[in-house]
């Protein structure tokens, strides 16, 4: 089993400003396996008969429990009413600390009447930090975490099994977007799925995505945004400030997990030239733990001129981070130009291999080589 302390930490910091948290992911990226690391939690699984009877007298329910008990409510978008029990735990048992899970962000399905606005915190779960790859194998495996990817039962595995993929992306169709959003068209959909993991950390073009998947552009456009919100695909927006030749309006869009992405492009190793995209994906998994999405960007001038990514900070202060498996292989002249546009702010070069964070100066800037843990 793979240590997630981090998210354990991250679920109390939660529960210190709000009674209720909403755990979403994809399926088996560890949510239920998360909560049950939770220590005398009282499970719920939301799943079962005898669940949902015990949980249709809400007040009765959480009235019957201990003041500062956990409780866990797994998959609790099965419930009938799910946002009245929650609604009712937080107005009236704020006392109790509640942990709800389910794929999607809360308001994905439409039994949630209320998004428990200003109630809960939300936090998703995203695939195995690189920083956690070293808990269950000693030493981390750069060439196994980008070619497995990070849900646990795929990490373990002594092989890459296709047809834990294959039957995974059939599931998260019939059990969350069939389910969730009433897409009917699967060939479709999943044309369009297949084809953005293959692509991913490129910029979309929904008319080229159009044509390849046989889809209308608006219905492309509504496929992807039924993707965000089940956290399969994350799309970063290009930061801008004004600028004549930045780009402003592309985004990129990044698959959740390195593993689906080399199971889709046919990879069963990883060779020296696949390394630096997947990595990217890693990089931006640990900044998304870190920080909100919203202030989580990428640079791009009309010269091509790019920056990995861009971290928003106070008012005019922009942290700059490139992602580089050798940080020796550097070049700076995308940072300079960015940096002579927006000169406050950090700059960071995230390195898989790196044991001790140190500095290096190119030119008139100066870089803090670090990897992914070591963000502040």
């Amino acid at each position: 089993m793979i240590k997630r302390a981090l998210w354990l930490k991250k679920l109390q910091q939660a529960w210190n400003r709000r009674s209720i948290v909403w755990l979403s992911g994809v399926r088996r990226v560890g949510k239920t396996t998360l909560a049950r690391m939770l220590p005398d939690a009282v499970y719920m699984n939301c799943d079962l008969p005898s669940t949902v009877r015990a949980l249709e007298d809400p007040e009765l329910f959480l009235g019957g429990q201990v003041p500062g008990t956990v409780l866990v409510f797994d998959e609790v978008h099965h419930l009938e009413d799910p946002s009245r029990l929650l609604k009712i735990a937080a107005d009236e048992y704020p006392q109790l600390k509640i942990l709800a899970t389910g794929s999607s962000t809360l308001a994905a399905t439409r039994k949630f009447r209320d998004s428990l606005t200003g109630r809960k915190q939300a936090i998703h779960l995203c695939p195995v930090l690189w920083e956690q790859c070293a808990d269950p194998f000693g030493v981390p495996d750069l060439d196994r975490r980008l070619l497995h990817g990070g849900l646990p039962e795929p990490l373990l595995a002594k092989r890459k099994d296709p047809e834990f993929f294959n039957e995974w992306i059939d599931s998260f169709y019939a059990r969350d977007i069939q389910e969730l959003f009433g897409i009917r068209n699967r060939q479709g959909f999943l044309a369009l799925f297949r084809l953005l993991l293959r692509q991913s950390g490129g910029q979309l073009d929904y008319s080229q995505l159009a044509n390849l998947s046989e889809l209308s552009r608006p219905t492309v456009k509504a496929h992807i945004e039924a993707m965000q919100i089940a956290h399969a695909i994350h799309l970063l927006r290009p930061f801008h400030g004004g600028g004549k030749r930045e780009i402003v309006s592309r985004p990129k869009c990044y698959a959740f997990d390195t593993g689906f992405v080399t199971f889709e492009k046919g990879w069963d190793s990883i060779r020296d030239d696949d390394c630096g995209l997947l990595w990217e994906h890693l990089v931006l998994d640990a900044l998304r733990f870190r920080y909100a999405d919203v202030d989580i960007f990428y640079w791009q001038d009309k010269s091509r001129r790019e920056v990995d990514f861009v971290i928003r900070r106070e008012r005019n202060r922009v942290d700059l981070v490139e992602c580089k498996i050798n940080p020796d292989k550097l070049n700076t002249p995308a940072m300079d130009t960015f940096r002579s546009l927006y000169p406050a702010g950090d700059n960071y070069v995230v390195s898989p291999a790196v044991k001790k964070p140190y500095q290096i100066r190119r030119g008139d800037q100066v870089f803090t080589v670090c990897t992914t843990g070591d963000f502040p």
